[in-house]
């Protein structure tokens, strides 16, 4: 009897902490707080610290381009554009959390995301929200040099950019996919755009290398006071390049357009796209906003930087080397039903960045 009373004692006691909440009742409704917590932090709006370049380059001005359109973005607090050494450091920043969002050249990116040249050993997890414009390789040579094809730079002076920078990395590939070396030159003259130019007028160098958007303003000055050839980067020069680095694609640069040299023949070369890129934890919802905003920004007539005005708005969510965030990538899906009039519109323009800098010379190292 004393047993059976026990027990009976025992289950009352059992049924009043159920009645109570305690128990794995209260685990469940510990969870669905902490869910609830969670939804109402990752709804809150975010603050965003944006990595661009050189304050005279292209990054900084579309940063400050930018930050007024993602701030009217109810999942954005506020955007503090800062200037750096464009993008390794912009990459490292990211990595580190010192930045939230950064323009970075698409080779570097490859290299990051894959462990390999100045990110040897370690591999960035970052993603793109756009493809921007492209970096364009230019080569120019003086009139009296001789130099028409890449191969004609073999025994000659030439300027390859300062060291480490995207300028030399471009001129590098160059010289190899054409089948030569530093050593194949007469002289390597680690200079950058200014001083390649006052080199070149002086009659110091026979050619230098040039990796930016068109027009650069340092080759339309040296256009003012020297006869210049522009060299092309193509046939199997191009292939192997095309070939060998999946962040190459061809570029025309064409004649007869004031705004890009007024030129009298075509420049065919190749170009590395620029990359708008975030952490890949950035929310979806956020890497949705900022792509949307973006693009639609670029419909409207108040795009003020050139290189903005350089490329289709159609193509932000193709063929970049790093993939998209996946709220970008959501869409730029949700664009494929439109028809080709809803893009008719897509900010394009023949008006190019007056400054004509890269953004990455002298500091992409």
């Amino acid at each position: 009897m004393a047993t059976k009373s026990g027990l009976w004692i025992a289950g009352l006691a059992c049924m009043s902490l159920l009645l109570a909440g305690c128990g794995n009742g209260d685990d469940d409704a510990g969870q669905t707080d902490a869910n609830s917590s969670t939804e109402s932090q990752s709804s809150e709006p975010v603050s965003l610290i944006f990595g661009t370049g050189g304050t005279s380059g292209s990054y900084y001005p579309i940063g400050g381009a930018l930050k007024r359109v993602f701030e009217d973005s109810d999942q954005v607090a506020q955007v503090q554009v800062v200037s750096t050494g464009a993008s390794v450091q912009n990459i490292n920043n990211i990595e580190d959390g010192t930045n939230q969002l950064a323009i970075v050249m698409s080779d570097v990116a490859y290299d990051a995301i894959n462990g390999q040249g100045q990110f040897e050993g370690r591999t960035a997890d970052i993603k793109t929200i756009a493809g921007l414009y492209p970096n364009v390789v230019q080569v120019v040579a003086t009139a009296n040099s001789g130099i028409q094809s890449v191969a004609d730079m073999k025994g000659k002076r030439i300027g390859v950019g300062k060291v480490g920078s995207g300028v030399e990395q471009s001129a590098q590939k160059v010289l190899e996919a054409a089948g030569m070396s530093y050593d194949d030159l007469a002289r390597v003259s680690h200079t950058g755009y200014a001083d390649s130019v006052t080199e070149m007028s002086n009659g110091n160098l026979d050619a230098a290398f040039f990796t930016s958007g068109v027009p650069n303003s340092s080759i339309t000055g040296l256009m003012q006071n020297t006869d210049v050839t522009f060299v092309n980067v193509d046939g199997e020069t191009a292939d192997k390049l095309l070939e060998k680095y999946p962040y190459y694609e061809t570029y025309d640069i064409p004649a007869g357009a004031p705004e890009r040299y007024d030129l009298d023949n075509a420049v065919n070369t190749v170009a590395i796209r620029n990359l708008l890129i975030a952490p890949a934890s950035m929310s979806e919802e956020v890497s949705r906003d900022l792509a949307k905003r973006f693009y639609d920004y670029l419909g409207t007539d108040k795009v003020s930087v050139g290189a903005l005005k350089q490329f289709d708005r159609s193509r932000m969510g193709e063929d970049v080397v790093v993939p998209l965030a996946a709220g970008a990538q959501s869409f730029y899906d949700s664009l494929n039903g439109k028809s080709d009039a809803d893009d008719s519109d897509n900010g394009q323009s023949g008006d190019a960045d007056e400054t004509g800098e890269d953004d990455t010379e002298g500091s992409d190292s």
